[in-house]
């Protein structure tokens, strides 16, 4: 049997990861794409991020107007970086060529200080 620990840390061998400060150097060239539950990210957000929860991840990417060209700048975050790494996977196996996981998630964003957005 997998853990979900398991899950992740095979996501992680298999995806790029970058940190919040190099996310927020980077907010004008980069789609991002907050993975979380809607409440969440309601709560608080990266400035311009988009919601799609992980659960619909691999439903919306298509019809998600930002989406729809596979070579642009995508950085994936969650809370804590697990749901992410998930989906930074799913993203490559969909034909992604430019897609990272934000290490550490919105808890790292928030603990270093970053802006953050909410509706």
């Amino acid at each position: 049997m997998t853990t979900a620990a398991e899950l992740v840390a095979r996501a992680k061998a298999g995806i790029s990861e970058i940190t919040p400060w190099d996310v927020s150097g980077r907010l004008d060239r980069v789609l991002i794409v907050d993975v979380r539950e809607p409440e969440e990210y309601s709560a608080g957000h990266l400035p311009g991020a988009i919601n799609i929860p992980r659960g619909l991840l691999e439903f919306r990417v298509d019809s998600h107007p930002l989406l729809c060209e596979r070579g642009c700048e995508v950085v994936l975050q969650c809370q804590s970086g697990g749901r992410s790494a998930l989906a930074t996977l799913t993203m490559q196996e969909l034909g992604f060529k430019n897609v990272v996981n934000m290490a550490g998630g919105y808890r790292a964003w928030t603990t270093a200080g970053l802006p953050v957005e909410t509706d």
